[in-house]
């Protein structure tokens, strides 16, 4: 009999290490920033410094192909020194969007030349962009960066491309290399491989096409995100975390999607009804600067993630994703709306429910 209960004891001792080791210790707060603008108003930068950021993922640019160009950048972001200056103890982590319909036209040969391309460009806007000053060493550094993040729905007749390219910018930037990863890749890495990188930002977000389930919510579904996230899983590559905390607006002018409009529900309750959950009937016609136009009988749906939902998304996570003790969990996307829409306590706890 005592050596049962001996047995017990150190399973249990065993067990609750183990169960220790597998829990998020050291949480990372993080943002993606994905403007097109370079700065950050004053409440932003007060809020940042108050949750202890410590990184922003900063979108710099995206890739796309046409045949006259090959593959071209667009949708340039340049920071300033001014940029991040005010930022306490931040990490920038360049961040490059690649279209998955680049790799179609591609070879090794023009992959290698846009792995080049991609590391000249990311040390281009780590210095200051002086258009009157050509020596290197006199040039300010905008930010410093350890990694390199590369964004792309890759697929599984693309992989290998992406995988190549990915290696080749690993290769020549000497960085530290990590990818996003959506839900489906994540739970089939046997049909979608596993990218060859030195860690993976898991996207619990954007699971259904926008267009495709009216009555669903396409940013974060969570009986969606449970399909994904169904049983506990490890992943071969350290996996981070984001989390939506984004909006967005359709429209549709006589039942035919017209467009995305940048407007949230609080701001047009006056002149419009709600006819069913997400859906809004406009009562009158209204314009705004932005040269918007909507008609007496448009509707709109808006795709807005409540923190409730947010901290539910979170729980399925901690039940079902291996994470290791040193985690980012990364917000999408900050800009000025971020913390009106939440306040500090509610962005702080989605950061810290991940330890609890």
């Amino acid at each position: 009999m005592k050596k049962i209960i001996f047995l017990v004891c150190v399973f249990s001792l065993f067990y609750g290490c183990s169960k220790k080791e597998n829990r998020v210790i050291n949480v990372e707060p993080a943002f993606y920033y994905w403007k097109k603008s370079s700065s950050f108003d004053p409440e932003t930068v007060k809020a940042l410094n108050k949750l202890e950021t410590k990184k922003i993922y900063y979108k710099l640019f995206e890739v796309d192909y046409n045949e006259s160009m090959g593959n071209f950048p667009y949708q340039k972001n340049s920071p300033s020194i001014y940029t991040f200056r005010d930022l306490d103890s931040v990490t920038i982590v360049p961040t490059v969007f690649i279209k998955n319909e680049i790799f179609q036209y591609n070879d090794e040969k023009s992959l290698d030349k846009l792995a080049d391309n991609i590391t000249f460009l990311v040390e281009k806007y780590h210095f200051e962009n002086d258009y009157y000053n050509n020596n290197e060493d006199e040039k300010k550094v905008v930010f410093n960066y350890t990694e390199i993040q590369i964004d792309c729905d890759w697929t599984k007749s693309t992989k290998d491309k992406y995988f190549y390219l990915l290696k080749k910018i690993k290769e020549l930037s000497k960085k530290e290399i990590s990818c996003t990863l959506r839900l489906y890749p994540y739970k089939y890495p046997e049909i979608m491989g596993v990218p060859p990188v030195d860690k993976a930002m898991l996207m619990c977000y954007n699971l259904i096409k926008p267009l495709s389930k009216k009555e669903k919510n396409s940013i974060l579904d969570i009986d969606e995100l449970k399909s994904y996230l169904n049983k506990k899983r490890s992943y071969p590559v350290h996996l981070d975390v984001a989390l939506p905390v984004f909006y967005w607006t359709l429209w549709y002018h006589n039942n035919r999607f017209a467009g995305l409009v940048n407007f949230n529900s609080a701001n047009i309750s006056h002149i419009a009804k709600e006819i069913k959950p997400m859906w809004y009937e406009m009562t009158e016609d209204y314009s705004n600067e932005d040269e918007t136009y909507l008609k007496k009988g448009d509707q709109l749906k808006f795709e807005e993630i409540s923190a409730k939902t947010i901290k539910e998304a979170i729980s399925i996570i901690k039940q079902n994703v291996e994470l290791d003790q040193n985690t980012t969990i990364s917000l999408f996307h900050l800009d000025n709306s971020t913390f009106k829409k939440y306040n500090y306590e509610e962005v702080s706890s989605f950061y810290s429910s991940f330890s609890k």
